[in-house]
């Protein structure tokens, strides 16, 4: 249900910002340089740039999504919370004989994440004791405990009454309502009821937010993200983690281009290339590079030989395929007007082929290097000592979601600068892309 909210969510605050930013900040919208020249521009695809404002106001609308559904302490709108204090519920125990007594439930509900918290002095916080009760007198006394947020609670009752469960004694009615096994009653702070056996439970109301189990609040991840380049983990920095998965990938991606090119244009160019590389690239390509990693074990060793090898061929069959269909889309056109001027085949390939198959293989580029990043992942799970893919799959086995979540947001904004930069050299060696 909350996911479904958080989807909701996320289009009305889409489709509000188009509307607000569209009638209100109409200048932001228009088209800058070249394309303000354009008369047509609906179903141009040069046309379509992105739009600063919309981004940053994508940025914010997933921020203010993540603060909502954590108890996060930035001060944003947030969805209702879990309930956290001091609540009280009574049973009704009914003896063999008949008679029936009453006694009072009272339950301190505290954070869950309590023990990882610090107080002014940087000492870890405790858990609460449970409220102070009068046990009072009769067959049901009355009880006191404890639960954490998110939590469930089997409140064995008849610990300290004076008639036990295994005499006869039954809980029959809750907060004065008649129950029977398996029944449950709604409350204002969670939920009471009867477990298959009788026995009386109590869960805390959770309202929209997720646990810090399953979904940190941002400031857990900052600090998480300044404790790991100071403190590291698995014996090393963030940083290094980083640097070391970083270079994998780059050469990884580095090797699978050199050899890839060069095979995408024989394959575009010459029929014996094509009829060579074609069911080879063809029958790789669907193959997921996850299913190599048995046999790059068994070749190359766990080292970083392997790893590295595992990424080339990540990379090497999309940018085949890309550099090919760059050669297939040539106008060809142009290149029988370069014939007609007299080029030969290889000022052909300089000056037409090349430059005009170039926004293919710098899509290719951008795909591979986010395949690289996935695959590194999974490359670092065969005996790495270090790698962000390492440090996130060891986290996982310890449920440290903060350490999950620093890993996915540094892996997301360096694949991001990297697919900026590529973006860039495309813009600086295919300056007219869209333009002609």
């Amino acid at each position: 249900m909350s996911g479904f909210m958080i989807l909701v969510l996320y289009l009305v605050a889409f489709f509000g910002s188009y509307l607000i930013a569209s009638n209100l900040l109409r200048g932001l919208f228009e088209s800058k340089g070249f394309n303000k020249l354009k008369t047509v521009t609906f179903g141009d695809e040069s046309a379509v740039v992105a739009n600063r404002l919309a981004s940053v106001i994508s940025v914010v609308t997933v921020f203010w999504l993540w603060v909502a559904f954590t108890n996060s302490t930035i001060p944003l709108p947030k969805m209702p919370g879990p309930y956290q204090g001091d609540v009280e519920f009574t049973y009704t125990l009914t003896l063999p004989d008949g008679t029936t007594d009453d006694a009072t439930v009272a339950v301190r509900v505290y954070r869950e994440d309590i023990q990882q918290t610090r107080d002014a002095d940087g000492n870890p916080g405790r858990i609460p004791e449970a409220p102070e009760i009068d046990e009072g007198d009769g067959a049901a006394l009355n009880d006191s405990l404890t639960v954490a947020r998110y939590g469930f609670k089997v409140i064995n009752v008849w610990q300290n009454d004076a008639v036990a469960k295994r005499d006869g004694s039954v809980v029959t009615h809750l907060n004065g309502r008649p129950v029977e096994p398996g029944d449950k009653i709604t409350i204002p702070e969670g939920e009471i009821g009867l477990t298959d056996k009788g026995t009386p439970t109590f869960e805390p109301k959770t309202g929209f937010r997720m646990a810090r189990l399953y979904l940190p609040a941002p400031e857990v991840v900052l600090e998480r993200f300044f404790r790991l380049n100071e403190e590291g983990y698995q014996n090393f920095t963030l940083w290094e983690h980083t640097w070391i998965s970083l270079q994998r990938v780059l050469l990884g991606f580095f090797f699978g281009a050199l050899l890839g090119i060069p095979i995408g244009y024989a394959m575009g160019l010459t029929n014996w290339s094509r009829g060579w590389f074609d069911p080879i690239v063809e029958f790789m390509r669907p193959v997921p590079p996850l299913a190599l990693i048995p046999l790059m074990i068994i070749w190359f060793g766990i080292g970083e030989l392997s790893k590295v090898i595992l990424l080339f061929l990540a990379a090497l069959w999309i940018m085949i395929i890309a550099a090919r269909a760059g050669v297939s889309g040539v106008a060809i056109t142009k290149v029988h007007a370069a014939y007609s001027l007299g080029a030969s085949k290889m000022q052909i390939l300089w000056k037409v082929i090349i430059p005009n198959s170039l926004p293919e293989i710098f899509t290719g580029a951008r795909v591979a290097m986010g395949v690289c990043w996935g695959t590194v992942v999974a490359a670092e799970l065969v005996a790495a000592e270090r790698g962000i893919g390492m440090m996130i799959m060891v986290a996982s086995k310890f449920q440290l979601t903060d350490i999950i979540i620093v890993g996915i947001i540094v892996i997301g904004i360096i694949g991001f600068l990297i697919d900026m930069g590529i973006r860039r050299l495309e813009g600086w060696l295919v300056p007219w892309k869209g333009k002609v």
